[in-house]
């Protein structure tokens, strides 16, 4: 939705609310008018409680009776049928500019933020992308591929809306990544990364910088077009910088000098099983154990290497023996992985 479009809606609720306070005033009106004519013209017997009652079943068109005595009384009668009309016809009119004003509200959009709000409110371990443009996407295409919890922020509604018509249950805000306010509403307190993708190389520095103040803990990998930004992203904050020019620049000359590689790794992504090169953390709580102990030999991955302390162990032999953080690299599948890591932590 466009600006124009949400100020038209605006101001279209703003004229729904005029109306509907219009019209309920119009109908007390009546009421008031209505009680103080029979009251006049069913004196002396007539008390309130039967003038304002006798006003209703009119108005309301229930009609049980005369509670005031009109029989003796023609022009009283007159002065029903004004009642009625006129009060009939702010009904209508009240009940009409209901409709529209709940209509223009969209309350069921409301309602779906209220509870996307309340999910993301619970959310631990998970990931944010601020920007959902063509980079974007890939990013959150990848994390659904692979079972990962995550939460967009964008401030284009038209780009976020491409994407929900797609994949219409992701958990999203509507804002800028750069706003402290829409991180904490996106849970970075309590995110496991977050993914600075925006279009544009000083907002995603800023997302960065705005991301460590809020969560020193939180991964930060930022999108920078120009790689001479590099070296000013890492020191707003991010942990790792990507340039899609370069990092495409490499991949369209491995194409050409390395093709059985690169088919390999695209053989990875686009097949069924959704094999992915992973990283595993060996939990606090596990003591020193030997590698075959701890990732017994399996069909559902391959043990590639190990990283501990800055050194790396390509093909690691069964009797290593592996401690708590230690990384471990493997080739998965998302259940494989999901597996692996539940019988690590338990």
């Amino acid at each position: 939705m466009n600006s124009r479009e949400s100020t038209l809606k605006k101001i279209l609720r703003g004229a729904h609310f005029s109306g509907l306070l219009y019209g309920l005033g119009l109908l007390v009106l009546v009421h008031m008018v209505g009680t103080l004519g029979y009251m006049f013209i069913g004196y002396p017997t007539a008390t309130w409680i039967d003038s304002f009652y006798f006003t209703f079943i009119t108005v309301a068109t229930i009609g049980f009776g005369e509670t005031v005595d009109l029989s003796t009384h023609p022009m009283g009668r007159l002065f029903t049928v004004f009642i009625a009309i006129v009060g009939i016809g702010a009904m209508s009119y009240l009940f009409s500019t209901l409709v529209a004003l709940l209509v223009e509200s969209d309350l069921n959009t409301d309602l779906r933020k209220r509870r996307m709000e309340k999910s993301i409110a619970k959310l631990t371990g998970h990931f944010v992308v601020c920007g959902i443009g063509r980079v974007g996407t890939n990013v959150a295409n990848e994390l659904l591929k692979t079972r990962r919890i995550f939460v967009v922020i964008e401030p284009d509604r038209d780009a976020l809306n491409r994407w929900l018509e797609h994949e219409p249950g992701t958990l999203y805000l509507h804002g800028d990544a750069a706003d402290d306010d829409a991180l904490r509403f996106a849970g970075v307190k309590a995110a496991a990364g977050v993914f600075a993708v925006t279009g544009d190389d000083s907002h995603n520095l800023m997302i960065s910088l705005s991301v460590k103040l809020l969560n020193p803990k939180a991964r930060v990998v930022a999108r920078m077009h120009d790689i001479r930004n590099a070296a000013k992203a890492r020191r707003a904050g991010a942990d790792e910088v990507v340039s899609p020019d370069f990092t495409g620049g490499m991949r369209i000359a491995s194409a050409m000098v390395r093709p059985h590689v690169v088919n390999f790794m695209d053989q990875m992504l686009y097949s069924d099983e959704n094999l992915r090169v992973e990283e595993i953390i060996v939990p606090a709580h596990v003591p020193a154990t030997p590698l075959e102990d701890l990732v017994p030999k399996s069909r559902d991955y391959l043990l590639m290497a190990t990283h501990d302390h800055g050194k790396w162990v390509f093909n690691p032999p069964g009797s290593q023996l592996v401690k708590a953080g230690t990384a471990l690299v493997l080739m998965v599948s998302p259940d494989g992985r999901a597996h692996l890591e539940k019988t690590l932590k338990g």
